[in-house]
Order: structure tokens, then sequence, then C-alpha cells
């Protein structure tokens, strides 16, 4: 449902961008980090501490909050319908849209596009992972011929790897630091 309503409110808003382009920013504004943002903006992490007796670690968990925003969005598409809660849904994730628009959010497709221009190809590795199953934290590297260019560490592996990706491309002078 979120994927719908956001990408019929990004085609209507942006008619002149292509399908690639309104695609990455879909993808990027309904991510599972995007909607722990946007539950954390809402008050939701708030709200689900002062239900219970829930540990910090799990309150901050950024598949818990997504996992929250999904649901409260399934529920309010429940009682009220799709036309009912478009506006809202889409008001509440203008700031993702907007990052979306304004820094490039897929790094690893920027990284992997710009070496492919000079015949190279990167890989990425987990160097770590640490924490519970619940509270994880990873670290990866993107390698290029071997030779590790980036590094970076995130709350699931992509996030890592994004952080990686950027970190090779502003080291490889792709973009500026």
């Amino acid at each position: 449902m979120l994927g719908f309503v956001l990408a019929r409110a990004l085609y209507d808003r942006y008619p002149d961008f292509t399908e690639g382009q309104l695609s990455k920013i879909r993808a990027h504004v309904v991510s599972r980090r995007s909607c722990a943002i946007v539950a954390a903006e809402l008050g939701l992490d708030q709200r689900l501490e002062e239900s219970g007796d829930i540990p910090d670690d799990l309150r901050r968990s950024t598949n818990v909050l997504a996992a929250l925003m999904e649901a409260v969005l399934a529920g309010l598409y429940l009682e009220r319908g799709l036309d009912e809660i478009s506006a809202a849904v889409v008001a509440s994730f203008e700031s993702r849209i907007e990052e979306a628009l304004h820094e490039p959010v897929d790094h690893k497709t920027t990284l992997q596009e710009e070496l492919a221009k000079r015949g190279q190809r990167v890989e990425y590795v987990t160097l770590s992972t640490d924490g519970p199953p619940h509270d994880r934290t990873f670290t990866c590297a993107a390698l290029v011929d071997g030779k590790q260019v980036g590094s970076g560490m995130g709350r699931t592996k992509k996030d890592a790897e994004q952080e990686a990706a950027l970190e090779a491309l502003e080291g490889l002078g792709f973009l500026s630091a």
C-alpha cells in the first residue's frame, strides 16, 4: 500500500522523470530505514515505549520501528480506505521524498555505474556483525580489484554497504568529500 501510494504521488508530481528515476526515489522513500525515520518523527517510538515494558534496544530498532509504521499504515488503510489516507501518507513521507530528490541515496548503484565506465567491478564483503539478532550492527567493505576502497557500518548489511560505497566514491574521486 505504501509503495503504491508513493509511486502514484511521485508519478503525478514529477511527470518528466524517467521510470528509473521514479523507481529509485520510491525505493528510497519506502525503505525500512525511511519507514523507521518517519515512525520516529510521528512519535511512534514513544507510543511504543508508553505501551509497556519494552527494552530500549527494541524500541530503537530500525526493524521494529519500520514494522510498527507498516502496521499503523495497514490499520489506517483497513479503517479509512486508500482514498482517505493517501494525502496524509504522502505528507508524512515528504521529508524522505525531499532527501531522495536532493541527495544521491543509492551510492552502490552510483559506484557500480562509475566503475563500469572504467571496466571495473565492486564487491561487498561483511567484515563483522555485532550485537543480538534484533539489534545488529554490520561492518562491510567495498572492494575493487580485491583492494578495500571503502568501509561502512549500519543497522543492516544494506546500510553498511551503502556507507562503504559512499566512502569509496569519495576516496576514488567520484564525489567531493
